[in-house]
């Protein structure tokens, strides 16, 4: 990929197609990224982030304050996150097969038996979030399809390092982050609607904005909240 540093910040490059330059910063590491038309000359590149410079310092000291969960153990009551809410991990011995349950509020109980290692707690609790994920999404999609009128042919749930969504247009298909799993459902919904816009337009440009601001306005507070919200010790930005 191609890089710039200018006032000892590295920022990612990436030429399109499009017509103007955008700047993002990403949580939770506050990666620079710009997007530029396919001609631009470096110079110009150079300058358009030397006055962006305070934007992307304020940016970056707001995701350098956002809570940060550390790597799971899976041990009696961890932290662990669930559609939005804060549980507390209740690991409960159970011969047979595992089983992991929510009955209140508080607690996320995990049924497994005696001196089952973190890989395998982890494997159990990774696969549930997956099953809880999947039976949100179809859903969505289909209250989507109606309002957007235009289809999704297929749709997958996988781990991803970079992004929450992901899309392949010509396909009709898109992927949600697993991640996903912990986050409250209306994030869940805004991830699923910006990559069903993209079948409308595959840049983030002021016709995406347009249709953005037309099908959900309040897109923007979504997107804040979501990035705001506890990070795991892997990185995910959208």
């Amino acid at each position: 990929m191609e890089q710039i540093t200018v006032n000892n910040f590295t920022i990612d490059v990436v030429r399109k197609n499009i017509k103007n330059i955008h700047l993002a910063v990403y949580p939770p590491t506050g990666r620079i990224r710009i997007a530029a038309p396919i001609q631009t000359h470096e110079e110009t590149i150079r300058l358009f982030v030397v006055s962006k410079l305070g934007w992307i310092k304020r940016n970056q000291r707001k995701l350098e304050d956002q809570e940060r969960i550390p790597k799971r153990e899976y041990k009696q009551r961890e932290s662990h996150y669930f559609q939005g809410r804060r549980y507390l991990l209740n690991i409960i011995d159970k011969e047979g097969s595992p089983e992991v349950v929510v009955k209140s509020k508080k607690y996320i109980d995990l049924y497994i038996r005696p001196n089952i290692p973190v890989e395998k707690r982890h494997e159990i609790i990774t696969e549930w979030y997956r099953t809880e994920l999947k039976n949100k999404i179809p859903d969505i999609i289909k209250k989507w399809e109606k309002i957007l009128n235009v289809e999704v042919d297929s749709w997958q749930v996988k781990q991803m390092k970079t992004k929450w969504g992901a899309c392949n247009i010509e396909q009709k298909r898109i992927w949600i982050n697993l991640e996903l799993a912990k986050k409250p459902e209306h994030c869940l919904e805004y991830i699923i609607v910006h990559e069903m816009i993209h079948f409308f337009e595959r840049h983030h440009n002021e016709r995406f904005v347009y249709y953005m601001d037309s099908y959900l306005p309040n897109w923007k507070q979504l997107k804040i909240e979501l990035n705001k919200l506890p990070v795991s010790h892997a990185d995910w930005n959208y």
